[in-house]
C-alpha cells in the first residue's frame, strides 16, 4: 500500500481514492457535431505512457473530490497532486496533438472539482 497527497485533505492511504483516468483530456467542443469515429476516439483512446503521467483521482472515503496527480507509471511513485483546472506543476506531454500539453476546459475543470464524474 501506499500514499496519496489529497490536495484537500493532505496524505491519506490509497484505499481511500479512487482511479479516474488520464486528466487533460480535450473534451469535444461540440459532441453533436463529431462522427462516430471521432466519438470513440474521445472516449476509448488513451495515452499510455511509462514515465511521468497525468491522471485524475477522487479521494471517494473523504471529501470526495476529484483531483489530478502525477505518477510515474514505471514506479508507481506519485510526484505531486494540484487541483483540477490547474496546470500541472511539471510539464507533462499526453493525449495532445503531436505530444503537446492538452488544457481542459474551465466548465468541465468545474464540473469534475464539484464533484461530478471524470
Amino acid at each position: 500500500m501506499f500514499r496519496i497527497r489529497c490536495p484537500y485533505c493532505g496524505e491519506r492511504d490509497q484505499i481511500e481514492f479512487g482511479y479516474g483516468g488520464e486528466a487533460h483530456i480535450a473534451r469535444p467542443r461540440e459532441p453533436h457535431a463529431i462522427s462516430d469515429a471521432q466519438w470513440a476516439d474521445y472516449v476509448f483512446m488513451r495515452t499510455n505512457t511509462k514515465g511521468l503521467f497525468a491522471e485524475r483521482w477522487v479521494h471517494s472515503a473523504g471529501c470526495r473530490r476529484w483531483f489530478n496527480a502525477l505518477r510515474d507509471t514505471a514506479t508507481d511513485r506519485f510526484v505531486t497532486t494540484y487541483v483540477i483546472g490547474e496546470n500541472p506543476p511539471l510539464p507533462v506531454t499526453q493525449g495532445g496533438d503531436e505530444g503537446a500539453p492538452v488544457e481542459e476546459g474551465a466548465a468541465a475543470a468545474a464540473e469534475i472539482a464539484g464533484g461530478g464524474r471524470p
